[in-house]
């Protein structure tokens, strides 16, 4: 099957998020100004408003990448004949990897400081990324499917899983009280939540 050709207009744009990523990396979302993001895409800052209104906007873009590439993971798939704690704790480490990392907890920063006020506009945000079926949330069906877990709502076991990473991984680094995790706190982190969840709902 033939790869459809990007038009100037995608290629623009998606210049214009690469740009993005590694100016934020180099030089802080707040640091990084829309006329270096246009230099560094090579386009005019005319452009980049034309696909992105705000800095804000193009950050919950970039925002809503990472989580997709957090939670969309094709090695997340259920296996019948495998250890439910080992599947678990695998998919558990592949998001909170994203999650916890400097690149996600800035961009979340500035995106909070520029929603805190307009509540409505964050909520459809969240919304967005609720919609999403996560690796977890299609692990969890699939599972509670082959009758390995006990009756259940999906989404809320997706989310209490959600939470008690967030609750050590996100939300601390978020308003700086704690450091980013390094390896060895995230893979422990991911055993201690699937050896929780797994508690209660495995059969």
């Amino acid at each position: 099957m033939t790869k459809r050709k990007l038009t100037r207009s995608e290629i623009k744009r998606q210049a214009i998020l690469d740009a993005a990523k590694q100016t934020f990396q180099e030089l802080g979302v707040q640091g990084t100004s829309m006329d270096e993001l246009a230099a560094r895409a090579q386009v005019s800052k005319r452009t980049v408003y034309n696909h992105f209104a705000s800095k804000e906007a193009l950050i919950m873009e970039l925002i809503g990448e990472l989580w997709q590439q957090a939670t969309l993971m094709p090695q997340g798939a259920y296996d019948p004949t495998a250890d439910l704690q080992v599947q678990l704790s695998a998919l558990i480490e592949s998001e909170i990897a994203v999650i916890c990392s400097r690149e996600y907890i800035e961009l979340n920063r500035v995106a909070f400081d520029h929603f805190f006020h307009q509540p409505e506009a964050l909520q459809k945000e969240v919304e967005k990324f609720a919609a999403i079926e996560t690796g977890i949330k299609r692990w969890i069906k699939a599972a509670r499917v082959d009758g390995r877990l006990r009756e259940l709502d999906t989404e809320i076991a997706a989310g209490q899983i959600h939470n008690l990473i967030k609750g050590s991984c996100f939300w601390p680094q978020l308003v700086q009280v704690a450091p980013i995790l390094n390896e060895k706190e995230r893979h422990e982190l991911a055993e201690r939540t699937a050896a929780m969840f797994l508690s209660h709902y495995q059969k």
